[in-house]
């Protein structure tokens, strides 16, 4: 098994009786992620035995991928997988556009200031999506959490090898 995957989506249930299933997408790639051909790592939610599934064929309905898998045919060899996630390997990632990031990049990245650049403001624990655009959750040493806006006028400097996050952090965000 590889030494890190990353989840792009989660079994939510079957799709007729043919074996197809109902797949949301926890990724920014679903087209590529779930075209013919692309091998998946399904780890059940119920702790059975993880292994590697080949994507038959896929579509986009109503706000989910139906999905079939090589060599399921039929409804009872994929409902005991429902609630199952799908990963890849990092291997497997796709290269982003500058001044894009995977999640796994953010999370553990150490928050600077732009005017105190010695002293730590915290550690990313979380991003969550709001809307209009994501925030960072940073874990202080002590206190309440900060909520980062990941907007350019706030997020100055990325710097994902280092681990290390330069802010600007604009009236009323402490």
């Amino acid at each position: 098994m590889p030494e890190q995957l990353l989840t792009v989506g989660k079994l939510v249930n079957t799709h007729g009786i043919k074996g197809e299933i109902k797949v949301l997408a926890i990724t920014d790639f679903p087209e590529q992620r779930f075209a013919k051909g692309k091998r998946l790592f399904l780890i059940p939610g119920d702790g059975t035995p993880s292994f590697w599934i080949t994507v038959e064929s896929a579509r986009f309905h109503k706000n989910t991928y139906i999905v079939k898998l090589e060599g399921f045919t039929n409804i009872n060899q994929v409902e005991k997988y429902k609630g199952s996630m799908l990963k890849v390997s990092q291997d497997d990632l796709i290269d982003l556009p500058d001044n894009e990031y995977y999640y796994h990049d953010i999370i553990g990245c150490t928050v600077f200031t732009d005017d105190n650049e010695d002293k730590p403001l915290g550690i990313i624990t979380e991003i969550i999506s709001p809307g209009a655009n994501d925030v960072w959750v940073v874990k202080p040493s002590s206190g309440s959490d900060i909520l980062i806006p990941v907007i350019d006028e706030v997020v100055l400097d990325v710097d994902v090898s280092n681990k290390k996050v330069k802010v600007y952090l604009m009236e009323g965000l402490l």
